[in-house]
């Protein structure tokens, strides 16, 4: 028999809240909330440890949980929650009743692995809009990428906008967060190249041979990547553009980027 809470000023309901509205919240805890059925179980078949799960019966039948956790390993605190108390918690109105909590896991970048010998790999430097950071894990993950850095951070990662704006691909991509130089020495350490998106020194980016060990390096659009990245790039590079503005938004460059050095890797689409 499941728990139920059909106020909305339930103490465990307000705890929810804070976790979605408070990295800090998230981070004293160590857990994040995951919305959606799609989400949930991307989390789940990502390794994440689910601890509880709220759903509406409204939306989403009691008799479907258990197919749903059924890879999770060991069964979560399930909670019947009312249409009322969904409807506060929900970020969004479309979301099939479901709302769930898993534990954080660490990520170092000491404890990547790369299943390929010539990794390709995406760093974003400080990315600031969870729009833009989602993007950029639905475009790694398109492109099955062997890894995505974030370079100095400006939120972390499990912030309920990430996850709702890359539809879970925060849970399907290899991800691994440090400071810029950090993230640069580990990838000298393994030999990887660093091209770094840059109008300084740099080639036009389909001259480049992607097809060796590849760093792709994108900074934001309003200051772009810090001096540190072009004093170690192994080459600037460049997307040449004919309109009237020199930038566009870093999700689409990282993408031309990416899929250019899947191209030259002989990716078939």
């Amino acid at each position: 028999m499941h728990k139920q809470i059909s106020s909305p000023q339930n103490v465990a309901i307000k705890r929810l809240l804070q976790l979605q509205e408070k990295s800090r919240n998230r981070k004293k805890e160590g857990v994040f909330v995951v919305e959606g059925i799609r989400e949930t179980g991307l989390a789940i078949k990502g390794g994440f440890s689910i601890q509880e799960l709220y759903f509406c019966a409204e939306l989403f039948p009691a008799e479907e949980i258990s197919s749903l956790t059924e890879n999770a390993g060991f069964q979560p605190d399930i909670v019947e929650i009312s249409s009322e108390v969904y409807k506060k918690i929900a970020y969004r109105s479309s979301t099939e009743g479901i709302i769930a909590v898993f534990k954080s896991k660490n990520t170092p970048l000491d404890d990547l692995k790369f299943s390929s010998e010539k990794p390709l790999i995406l760093v974003a430097e400080a990315p600031e809009k969870p729009g833009n950071i989602g993007a950029l894990l639905r475009t790694a993950d398109a492109a099955k990428v062997d890894a995505v850095l974030i370079a100095n951070p400006k939120t972390d990662l499990f912030n309920p906008n990430i996850i709702r704006s890359s539809v879970g691909c925060v849970f399907t991509n290899n991800v691994a967060t440090g400071s810029t130089a950090e993230i640069i020495s580990f990838l000298q350490r393994q030999n990887i190249n660093i091209y770094a998106a840059a109008l300084q020194s740099s080639k036009t980016y389909s001259e480049i041979n992607f097809t060796e060990s590849t760093a792709i390096v994108v900074g934001t659009e309003a200051t772009g990547l810090s001096e540190e990245w072009l004093k170690n790039s192994t080459q600037n590079i460049i997307i040449p553009m004919s309109g009237e503005i020199d930038s566009m938004n870093v999700s689409v460059a990282a993408g031309i980027l990416i899929f250019e050095a899947k191209r030259q890797r002989n990716f078939r689409i």
